[in-house]
């Protein structure tokens, strides 16, 4: 760990020469690049120098702990128990600071929700899951725009779309894909017996046009009037728009707008963020075979998380994490849960990035 922390002050210094040479400042497109790569080293590089003068500080304190005068003695043992709090401190902030970044963290989101196995009832938990998420949107300062749904006959959502914008927001929810399951009475359920359904989620970084090239010859458009529930038409003129990714297959109907150029605007941003994700995992799985596990990937495996009501419990099963606040987090507070994912998953990555 120390000898890359050397290996990242040496460049950081490197940096600030090149940065003053004349060659560089008369070429912006590379002072412009130096400065960004400079900036973003110089919070680990000033906490490695603090932590080093810290040190310091503490071999002299042990020599005046060692020293002949007991007054001087006792003064130096009370500073070493401040310096070695402030020392492990330190030491803990750069292990934080080490962590590789992820590009996306700062992306907003397109996140899917899904009825799974339950009929009705996996489309009322899908409902309350799009719940939550809208209310913790709304606790983080963040906005959330439906993209399109598909209700249920029982007053659940067999499907929602939806964008959520703000700072960090795929950082906070993109340990959150996978299939949820829920187990509980039914209310239509007459002998009380305990029912799991299941419903997916899944959390996609919203990608820009730099980040994935869609080609107009690659792309199939089909435009239909738009529908309501049971048939009933929600739009005479050809306003729905479907989007077909040749090449990968891909699918993507939107008919919430009412005019066609919106739909195919929504549309496209969910063709883009999914297209994203598939090359995404092409490279995870690329690396895969070289690294111990999936490590923040936020993969759709089977049954990333348990719901019981009964219980009043929560079990994410990636960390066996459990909570009894099921009602606090299907209100709107799942923080605790994506507290500990994120945790777990960046000291992982810690891991690998002192393994070196």
């Amino acid at each position: 760990m120390f000898d890359k922390l050397t290996s990242v002050e040496s460049r950081y210094d490197e940096l600030m020469t090149k940065l003053g040479s004349a060659e560089i400042q008369s070429d912006p497109s590379e002072y412009r690049k130096s400065a960004k790569a400079l900036s973003e080293l110089e919070p680990l590089v000033q906490k490695f120098r603090e932590f080093k003068g810290v040190r310091q500080d503490m071999a002299g304190a042990e020599e005046l702990a060692a020293g002949a005068d007991a007054d001087m003695r006792d003064l130096a043992r009370e500073e070493l128990k401040a310096l070695q709090a402030r020392h492990d401190a330190l030491l803990q902030e750069l292990k934080i600071l080490l962590i590789p970044k992820d590009p996306n963290d700062e992306k907003n989101v397109i996140i899917e929700i899904r009825a799974g196995t339950g009929g009705d009832e996996a489309a009322l938990f899908a409902a309350e899951l799009f719940r939550m998420y809208s209310r913790f949107t709304e606790r983080q300062g963040w906005k959330i725009d439906v993209m399109s749904s598909s209700d249920s006959d029982g007053g659940g959502l067999k499907e929602v779309i939806a964008s959520i914008e703000g700072r960090g927001v795929y950082s906070r929810l993109k340990y959150e894909s996978g299939v949820h399951r829920v187990q509980r009475v039914p209310a239509t359920e007459a002998s009380g017996r305990i029912h799991t359904s299941t419903a997916t989620v899944a959390v996609l970084p919203e990608a820009e046009e730099v980040d994935v090239q869609i080609h107009e010859k690659d792309l199939r458009i089909d435009t239909f009037c738009s529908s309501g529930p049971g048939g009933q038409s929600v739009n005479t003129t050809y306003s729905a728009v479907r989007l077909t990714h040749i090449p990968t297959g891909v699918v993507v109907s939107q008919q919430d707008e009412k005019s066609q150029i919106k739909n195919r605007a929504k549309a496209m941003k969910v063709l883009r963020a999914r297209l994203f994700e598939m090359e995404m995992r092409k490279q995870q799985e690329a690396t895969a075979k070289e690294r111990r596990g999936q490590v923040g990937t936020g993969e759709r495996s089977e049954k990333v998380r348990t719901y019981n009501f009964p219980q009043s419990r929560i079990t994410d099963h990636r960390i066996n994490f459990t909570t009894h606040r099921l009602h606090d987090v299907l209100e709107g507070d799942p923080a605790e849960l994506i507290d500990q994912l994120t945790t777990f998953y960046n000291a992982e990555k810690l891991k690998e990035a002192t393994a070196v």
